[in-house]
């Protein structure tokens, strides 16, 4: 009988972990510098002039890192011994005791935090998320809360927020199993990164820092000053794969963030992260170290004077060159408009970049009259594009924005509402507590599950339209409500901001 051999078995034994295929038949080359890939499936890509936030597409890779990826693509390996490998590398251009590849920064955080609460023992691993009876508490300081959290909570760990001194002093103890730090709020803390290492390190405690959109550089500007580990995003200014990221710093603590991190069975195997990408990260860090960013930012300076200088020649428009906000190493331009000359809100600009030919996403929105171009994810042709499409619209714009005078409200609408929102799936009840109408300002409370927050709009006749941010965990979550009303009763729609668009149907309640 011949021996039953598990494909396990096969990738851990020494001699099987470095077999090599050979290369498949090259395909025919792909199109490039057409959107055919998109729009063949009905998609429309944008130029993008909002850099490197994720949802617009991240910036874009270094050829070199796609060519890694490519022939990444055409061998198979074993990831435990390619990590160690690229680990050890970009650990060496870094200046860091050890690294590695995650799927992106968030991933780079859970596992940390993993690492953290259950080190790399087996039945601790397994054990995740659910953390009960081990050290789980992650100390963090009002200032660094942002929406990232999730990255520390979904692996097991318990948010303690601190604000004060004597806060974190108190709060340091048994429990805790790291400290994070935001670190472009670092500074604006009560306690500096050298303090709040120093005294984590005395209770056995490691400290993360979150530094997603900074630059990696030597002598690390956080592992430097006492942290033990700095998490960084590959698809931002490092231009590596927009799905990967980078955790620096201590090697046992590294190491433990792998064993619970893709390709093992532990709580952080949904985040993969691929051969290909590794490969592809070890490049972007090769060509940062290499290259700086010098020569890019005098090309991005130079694209955004060559918008400025087409716009401003439409009266009313200006524009003024701002230097790189907080971490974020790159040069930003600030477009602005007389609303009295040019009568377009920010949102009416946002939709006729985005519905125009050729389509650009920006940062106008709401009823501002100024928006940010952040340059990073141009290329050459798209400044001359750019310039053309922004004086059209500001050129066909009419005179001056149009506020006509709202009507009287149609209903008094003082009082309690029981209101039911419909998501895609699920539903819930809140609650609205408006205040006695003066003209056509609403004001309020939103009462949420949790969570309770001031509201503020308008009414119109019988349209209204009011906005709210509840506080949860931390953060704020935007609820635009639009709607008519009847009596006493009201429906409409829900902007939910990055969480989508909802139904809301409203009563008036009793008492």
């Amino acid at each position: 009988m011949k021996p039953v051999v598990s494909r396990r078995a096969v990738f851990q034994t020494a001699a099987a972990a470095s077999w090599l295929a050979a290369p498949a038949a090259a395909a025919p080359p792909p199109k490039t510098g057409t959107p055919d890939v998109y729009t063949r499936i009905g998609a429309r890509p944008f130029i993008n002039m909002t850099a490197t936030y994720t949802i617009n597409g991240g910036a874009p890779m270094h050829p070199e890192v796609k060519q890694a990826m490519e022939e990444a693509s055409q061998w198979a390996v074993n990831l435990d011994e390619l990590m160690e490998k690229a680990g050890a590398r970009i650990a060496e251009l870094l200046g860091a005791e050890a690294a590695i590849v995650s799927a992106g920064c968030a991933s780079a955080l859970c596992h940390a935090t993993a690492a953290a609460i259950a080190g790399n023992d087996p039945e601790k691993m397994k054990q995740l998320p659910h953390s009960d009876g081990l050290r789980n508490e992650v100390l963090i300081a009002r200032q660094s809360r942002n929406d990232y959290d999730h990255a520390f909570r979904t692996a097991g760990g318990r948010l303690v927020e601190y604000d004060a001194r004597e806060q974190f002093f108190a709060s340091l103890g048994r429990r805790t199993a790291l400290v994070a730090v935001l670190g472009t709020a670092e500074a604006k803390g009560k306690l500096r990164l050298e303090e709040i290492a120093e005294a984590a390190h005395k209770a056995g405690v490691p400290v993360i820092v979150d530094a997603a959109a900074e630059l990696p550089l030597k002598p690390n500007p956080f592992l430097s000053r006492g942290a033990d580990l700095v998490a960084y995003s590959g698809g931002k200014i490092l231009r590596g794969p927009q799905s990967a990221g980078l955790l620096l710093g201590r090697k046992d603590l590294v190491r433990a963030a792998w064993w619970n991190s893709s390709p093992h069975h532990a709580y952080g195997r949904a985040m993969k992260v691929s051969k290909e990408e590794i490969c592809g990260m070890v490049t972007a860090v090769e060509i940062f170290v290499e290259r700086g960013l010098e020569n890019d930012y005098r090309v991005w300076e130079s694209w955004l004077e060559a918008i400025s200088a087409g716009i401003t020649k439409v009266a009313g428009v200006t524009t003024r060159m701002l230097p790189p906000a907080g971490a974020s190493p790159f040069p930003v331009m600030d477009v602005s408009w007389d609303p009295d000359r040019i009568g377009l809100a920010g949102e009416q600009v946002h939709r006729l970049l985005l519905d125009g030919e050729p389509r650009i996403m920006s940062h106008a929105g709401g009823e501002a009259t100024s928006f940010l171009i952040r340059p990073v994810a141009l290329k050459p042709e798209h400044p001359p594009m750019i310039s053309k499409r922004l004086t059209e619209i500001f050129r066909s714009a009419p005179r001056g924005i149009a506020r006509p005078a709202a009507a009287p409200p149609s209903t008094d609408l003082a009082g309690s509402w029981d209101v039911v929102i419909e998501f895609s799936y699920g539903r819930t009840r809140h609650t609205l507590l408006f205040e006695p109408v003066k003209g056509s300002q609403l004001k309020g409370v939103h009462v949420g599950l949790t969570a309770r927050s001031r509201l503020r709009g308008t009414i119109d006749g019988s349209r209204v339209s009011f906005r709210s941010a509840l506080p949860v965990e931390g953060m704020h979550l935007s609820y635009r409500f639009t709607g008519a009303m009847q009596a006493d009763a009201m429906s409409g729609d829900l902007d939910l901001g990055e969480f989508g668009q909802a139904r809301w149907s409203a009563k008036r309640t009793e008492g």
